[in-house]
């Protein structure tokens, strides 16, 4: 005990790496929070980008470099940035892109924290929003005014599964000069690369790419240089830099994901039919779908890819007092699926809106949305595709006799 008590820590100490004539098959994971330098000037020069270096982890990290420049080859773009988590990238894109006095038009239809950031925070800090339909390129011109410099969409709106007219809001942003963002996180570059048409994209990590709901983490890239410095001079400032074993968690995630994302799409289709066929469910949002109202712009947009979520709406829920029951009955009868607001694990999730994503919204607003109590959101994951229809056919029958 006496040893322990008076050790002191040995000066000159380093944190070299052995030696070894082999490499790791691994990417090592890189824990430190400083890195030394080897002079003053050394350090000037790692900041002035004459040398490569890494100086503190808020400032960058070798595991979200490598990551970083793994996700910029999927969507196609460079120097995207990591940070904590996805809206951490959102929040980063909005710093980097506008400042009191600007305008901001978002889509009407997004992920419920976005919603929050266009509809408080943001006209908290002197930007003015507005909400439109992403899917009619005519509503965002509609809002647009002179001060606007940014439009944020989802490609696949969260958790209202509706396609963004994409193309149409693409050429609209070039001709008015304003900075199109994109929220790919639903669709993913395996559905659709938003680098070659967006001038900002933002993902939430810790759904698809990642894919095993065990990291927390967001990406953002910028195409115009000016903007990209902007961005990541916000993620420095504003603490938003991601933890390193995150970092590396998501990259073996990423290894897996195209495999993860084929199989998870193609029971995705299969799931939702066998939902539209269920006695009990009112309704199927699932873009490969005919009745679906995105169809034909799905088709052409997405090219076939059309993800792995669904929603649904069970019959008779929307009628008032009878939605709860019946979504507590649902959730209940299908204990084997984790009833939790994420999506993109290895295991298909559950989630509600209307108490999860979508609960900062009134009741009127969620309804104007189309999200009853109903509806409920579906990540399909990995499980034998005939297992979970027959888990969900449990769920809708027990939904059904809670409505009797």
């Amino acid at each position: 005990m006496s040893e322990r008590r008076n050790w002191q820590p040995q000066p000159g100490r380093r944190a070299d790496w052995p030696e070894s004539a082999s490499r790791p098959v691994a990417t090592p994971l890189q824990p430190s929070v400083v890195y030394a330098a080897e002079s003053p000037d050394a350090l000037d020069a790692q900041y002035e980008g004459r040398l490569a270096g890494w100086t503190y982890a808020r400032e960058g990290h070798p595991n979200a470099a490598q990551l970083a420049g793994m996700i910029d080859a999927l969507e196609g773009v460079a120097g995207g940035v990591m940070t904590g988590s996805g809206m951490a990238a959102v929040g980063a894109a909005m710093l980097g892109l506008v400042q009191a006095g600007d305008h901001v038009v978002g889509a009407d239809q997004l992920y419920g924290r976005s919603l929050r950031l266009l509809a408080e925070d943001l006209p908290r800090l002197g930007i003015a929003t507005t909400l439109a339909d992403a899917t009619d390129a005519g509503a965002i011109e509609a809002a647009l005014r002179p001060e606007t410099r940014a439009i944020l969409v989802e490609v696949v709106s969260n958790p209202t599964i509706r396609v963004a007219d994409i193309e149409g809001l693409a050429a609209l942003a070039r001709e008015r000069g304003v900075a199109l963002v994109i929220d790919n996180t639903f669709t993913t570059p395996r559905g659709f690369r938003a680098g070659e048409v967006a001038d900002v994209v933002v993902h939430s990590v810790t759904k698809l790419l990642a894919g095993h709901s065990d990291a927390t983490l967001g990406w953002v890239a910028a195409r115009d240089a000016d903007t990209a410095a902007r961005i990541a001079t916000a993620v420095q400032t504003w603490g938003m830099t991601p933890a390193p074993f995150d970092c590396w968690l998501a990259e073996r995630g990423l290894h897996t994901f195209p495999l993860r994302y084929d199989r998870a799409e193609a029971t995705a289709a299969r799931l939702a039919d066998a939902l539209a066929r269920m006695e009990g469910v009112a309704r199927v949002l699932y873009p490969g779908r005919a009745e679906h109202p995105d169809h034909a712009r799905a088709g052409r947009l997405l090219q076939g890819r059309f993800g792995n979520m669904v929603s649904f709406e069970l019959a008779g829920a929307a009628a008032a007092g009878a939605g709860r029951e019946a979504a507590n009955a649902l959730v209940r009868a299908m204990p084997a699926l984790p009833f939790a607001p994420t999506l993109g694990d290895v295991g298909t999730t559950l989630s509600h809106p209307a108490t999860s994503s979508h609960r900062g919204l009134s009741a009127e607003g969620r309804a104007a949305l189309g999200i009853s109590e109903g509806v409920f959101r579906v990540s399909v994951g990995l499980e034998e595709p005939d297992a979970l229809i027959a888990e969900f056919e449990a769920g809708v029958a027990a939904a059904r006799a809670a409505l009797r």
